[in-house]
């Protein structure tokens, strides 16, 4: 898998597992690196090949301002991948481990999708451990009277021996993360370059790499977040993409307004599909840019 220069990977024990993260330990960035640094910690998304390559053309670009803590989720990457069926407390009680291992201190974490719910709800839980949230398309996919379980596909996916041959034909192969890709996650294919295909296939691709992709694919790991937002009480900025999949900006703006003390700002990218920080990182970067001193003034929701 893909490392940028100037980081090296570290790991810690969690309660299920060893979790590996990737942190800018070596030059360029050792050189500037100091104990008084800020941290920011980077959370990806959960789906078929995910790993934290998900926001490695981001992260980099404040490697020498801040100490960058960037892990693969227990069940991706290169973290261990348990033989079990994962559950949404799973996640959510390993982000509060990671936390309580890694920073000394509030920080300010960054995180998408589905791993974006479950860090709200980790805020929520331990909100002494967090500075400010930064998240991209965070809905746990059953909010508004949808549920994710309702489609042929997760029906398939809940079938044994079917839902193996699933993964290893339609899921970690080149042509099944390249499809995905086009169809779910990006806006344009044409923002899809080789790179992005061989990581996804190499987090995908490791031992016991189907347990907690199928349990995100049976629709395992969703849950309704309308429950949940009221009680944030983190400044929150959300960045939707126009084109996400399934969870369109409509739900961000819902949730959003159902919380503006805490949600403050909401911002919709337009041309961009579920993950703004693959398809545009560039923009993802000067949004996060943004974002970062004005969640530390008092205000309330703005949709920009």
């Amino acid at each position: 898998m893909f490392i940028p220069v100037g980081f090296n990977q570290n790991s810690i024990s969690t309660s299920l597992g060893t979790m590996v993260y990737y942190t800018n330990e070596s030059n360029p960035w050792h050189e500037t690196k100091n104990f008084q640094q800020k941290t920011l910690v980077f959370l990806h998304g959960l789906g078929g090949g995910s790993s934290a390559y998900e926001w490695s053309k981001v992260y980099p670009a404040f490697a020498a301002d801040y100490r960058i803590l960037a892990p693969d989720m227990i069940g991706w990457g290169r973290s261990e991948h348990p033989e079990r069926n994962y559950r949404v407390d799973d996640y959510v009680k390993t982000i509060i481990e990671f936390m309580e291992k890694t920073c000394d201190q509030p920080t300010t974490v960054i995180a998408s999708a589905l791993t974006a719910a479950f860090t709200i709800r980790a805020a929520i839980a331990r909100p002494e451990l967090f500075k400010s949230l930064i998240l991209t398309t965070a809905a746990g996919l059953s909010e508004f009277g949808k549920n994710y379980q309702d489609n042929f596909f997760t029906k398939i996916a809940a079938t044994p021996l079917i839902d193996r041959l699933l993964y290893s034909t339609g899921v970690s192969t080149s042509f099944g993360i390249r499809s995905f890709l086009e169809q779910r996650q990006f806006a344009r294919s044409e923002r899809i370059y080789p790179e992005i295909v061989e990581a996804y296939l190499q987090s995908a691709q490791q031992p016991n790499g189907e347990y907690a992709a199928l349990s995100f694919v049976r629709g395992d790991l969703c849950f309704d977040l309308t429950k949940y937002i009221t009680q944030l009480t983190i400044p929150t900025a959300l960045i939707w993409g126009q084109k996400s999949e399934y969870t369109g900006p409509e739900v961000g703006r819902r949730l959003a307004e159902m919380n503006p003390q805490a949600i403050r700002f909401f911002y919709q990218l337009d041309d961009v599909g579920f993950t703004p920080q693959l398809e545009l990182p560039a923009v993802t970067i000067g949004l996060i840019r943004k974002f970062l001193p004005m969640l530390e003034e008092k205000t309330t929701l703005t949709k920009l």
